[in-house]
């Protein structure tokens, strides 16, 4: 599963996508206001909806005159803002809307520009501004505000899906949607500036992420959780090399559903620990549950393999959960909240399986983990 491929990591709105699909390449990662220290989690969408059905105008599928003449959304949407603190301190996304036709792309490897912003394997930089009288019309989805961005990205540690979003689950319509994690373990550098206040990331303390999803429909339910600031017991410091993710999916044959799944990677210090449809029509043993409470959200999960066993608690309060606003490409908004956030906690035990038993491997510490979930 550790293996990049930019090919996967491209533009992928064709055939029927192109007129009822949507894609987005998603980026988390933490920066630090110098003059205070604060430490801020922060995320930026490259977002596509409906190519195939744009004009010279982006078409909000909220926008009353559109949903009036039942015009389905189409556009390029650039979704940059902030997570929740620590200390209450509140979450802000916005939004800027372009028209399809101010999209300019390669293949693979992708390279994006859509005016002031731009996308790369590398690169990314952009600034988006929403005015109070924007952020006041249902059809922005948007908060009022503005944040800058010029950062260098490097991707070290990838999580492929492999048959699940290969060329024949494409072809058929095997998932609703699609998955590929280029980015898992990501290191960003540069400056990050929301509404007037600067912010610098740094590789070693940025706990970076990134993603792509893409599909007809944003599916429910929806659980992703990942980690690159870990502990390990066994020697009482943060692991450089090691990375948790965890990705919720629902594969099917043509039409029949298949009992829903997680893919989950843990790559500990160098060395991959696979546990999910890692081969053709072969499962791992997984179980897992949520819960819920008034104060937070709690996912138990226990998986293993031919070789290994993994046991992951992580939680995440809902005060430090945000309400991503999206619409899908029929035009409507979702109607379950996509829950998302940079401050979910949790422990992994990882275990060596012996004949007769397991032993032990380490036990892990998650913090900052980017967290997203949709009942």
């Amino acid at each position: 599963m550790n293996q990049s491929d930019l090919n996967r990591n491209s533009c992928m709105l064709q055939g029927s996508l192109a007129k009822k699909g949507y894609i987005r390449w998603f980026h988390s990662f933490t920066g630090i206001q110098e003059e205070t220290g604060e430490s801020r989690t922060f995320f930026i969408d490259y977002f596509i909806i409906n190519p195939a059905l744009g004009c010279e105008q982006p078409v909000l599928g909220q926008h009353p005159y559109f949903k009036k003449r039942g015009m389905r959304p189409s556009y390029v949407m650039v979704k940059a803002g902030i997570f929740p603190g620590e200390n209450g301190e509140a979450g802000r996304q916005f939004n800027a809307f372009y028209p399809i036709s101010s999209l300019k792309a390669t293949g693979s490897p992708l390279v994006m520009q859509i005016e002031e912003c731009f996308y790369s394997e590398n690169h990314i930089t952009g600034f988006v501004e929403v005015s109070p009288e924007e952020a006041r019309h249902r059809s922005f989805l948007s908060n009022a505000g503005w944040m800058e961005w010029d950062l260098e990205v490097h991707k070290a540690v990838a999580c492929h899906t492999g048959i699940l979003s290969g060329a024949f689950f494409r072809a058929v319509k095997g998932l609703e949607s699609f998955w590929h994690g280029e980015g898992i373990r990501s290191f960003f550098r540069g400056t990050v500036t929301l509404n007037g206040t600067a912010y610098q990331i740094s590789p070693d303390t940025s706990y970076g992420y990134a993603d792509k999803h893409w599909g007809r429909s944003f599916v429910s339910p929806l659980f992703q959780f990942a980690s690159c600031k870990i502990t390990g017991a066994r020697t009482d410091r943060e692991l450089k090399h090691t990375v948790l993710a965890v990705n919720g999916c629902c594969p099917r044959f043509l039409c029949f559903p298949l009992r829903r799944r997680l893919m989950i990677q843990l790559t500990y210090m160098g060395e991959d620990y696979e546990f999910g449809f890692v081969k053709p029509f072969l499962f791992s043993k997984q179980k897992w549950e949520v819960k819920e409470t008034n104060k937070r959200f709690i996912w138990h999960i226990t998986a293993k393999n031919k070789t290994a066993v993994i046991r992951i608690s992580c939680s995440c309060t809902k005060e430090q959960l945000m309400r991503l606003r999206y619409e899908t490409p029929e035009g409507q908004r979702l109607k379950s909240p996509l829950w998302s956030g940079g401050a979910g906690t949790g422990t992994v035990q990882l275990y060596r399986r012996e004949k007769g038993g397991k032993e032990l491997i380490d036990t892990l510490k998650l913090e900052n983990g980017v967290c997203r979930w949709r009942q």
